[in-house]
């Protein structure tokens, strides 16, 4: 069994796969190909209309990783749960950056690694500060391989919809209706909520005011009418997470694609930005270039040109 440390806050890995893991990565930064790392958001950006990496995108990612060294992976708000089977159909080798960053999943190893936590106290008063403004939040911790989500109160339908397409998956679990959501010995990988409207901006600003962390709120893909509100430790974000797994790599040059808010950090530090035409406006003012939208395979059909 062998040991491989990742720089920064990655974390000691002890595994049989190690091995496999450090010989590819040297060899993938040592081809003349793969002096790029892309990195691509999921929903919105590699994903089409219907939530899925198409067929067609799936033949060109895997052609460029297998036959030509390309250094893609992705960089989601997702957990496991749903990125594992949605990324399955893609020769995945390079560590997945998952919850925006707070923490790692590596395809090859099949470990989350890396934990950004936020700390019990901080995630304490997020709670608080989502319950005097009428609003019950999701609390998610890691527990080995597993997210296990905490959850107290009545649940909209549309927060039902959202844990009926994630539960019963061998990498989350929600505990709900538990009076103790809030409170843990455990750091919080991610404190989430889901609103119509625009609730949650007074959310959001009152926790940026009081606490030390990373909070964004944005609105979802698929149903622009419902606002999402993620919380996390200080430091955490896409952005971070895909500089330090640049790092590891020995990269020269990093290229990131994106279309909502959450991805401007990464945006904003990768070396070339890339908006699908259907990104919000303020994705699209900031980004190097534009392509084509999700729906045509854009990301996929840059990658041929541009990898």
């Amino acid at each position: 069994m062998s040991n491989f440390l990742l720089k920064g806050s990655f974390s000691v890995i002890c595994c049989d796969y190690v091995t496999e893991f450090c010989t590819f990565a040297a060899a993938m930064t040592n081809h003349p190909l793969t002096r790029t790392l892309f990195v691509s958001d999921m929903d919105g950006t590699l994903m089409g209309g219907d939530s899925r990496v198409s067929a067609r995108s799936v033949t060109i990612i895997n052609d460029l990783v297998d036959h030509h060294g390309l250094l893609f992976t992705v960089a989601t708000a997702r957990t496991t749960a749903t990125v594992v089977p949605l990324m399955s159909p893609i020769h995945a080798t390079l560590p997945m950056i998952t919850l925006s960053g707070a923490v790692l999943w590596h395809p090859l190893l099949r470990q989350l690694t890396s934990p950004c936590g936020l700390s019990p106290s901080a995630t304490r008063q997020v709670c608080d500060i989502c319950e005097r403004h009428g609003v019950r939040p999701m609390v998610y911790r890691q527990d080995g391989n597993m997210i296990v989500t905490h959850h107290y109160g009545a649940l909209a339908d549309y927060e039902q919809a959202f844990i009926a397409a994630r539960d019963h998956t061998p990498y989350k679990r929600f505990v709900l209706d538990d009076p103790g959501y809030a409170v843990s010995d455990r750091d919080a990988l991610l404190v989430f909520a889901m609103s119509r409207g625009d609730a949650l901006q007074a959310v959001h600003a009152d926790i940026s005011r009081q606490v030390d962390c990373t909070s964004i709120v944005y609105h979802d893909n698929t149903d622009p009418s419902l606002a999402l509100l993620e919380v996390y430790a200080p430091g955490c974000s896409k952005a971070a997470a895909m500089q330090r797994l640049a790092h590891e790599l020995g990269v020269d040059r990093v290229v990131a694609f994106g279309d909502n808010l959450n991805d401007m950090s990464m945006l904003r530090v990768a070396d070339h930005s890339v908006a699908v035409a259907n990104a919000v406006p303020a994705v699209l003012e900031m980004a190097d270039e534009v392509i084509g939208p999700n729906t045509d395979d854009s990301v996929a059909l840059y990658l041929i040109h541009n990898s």
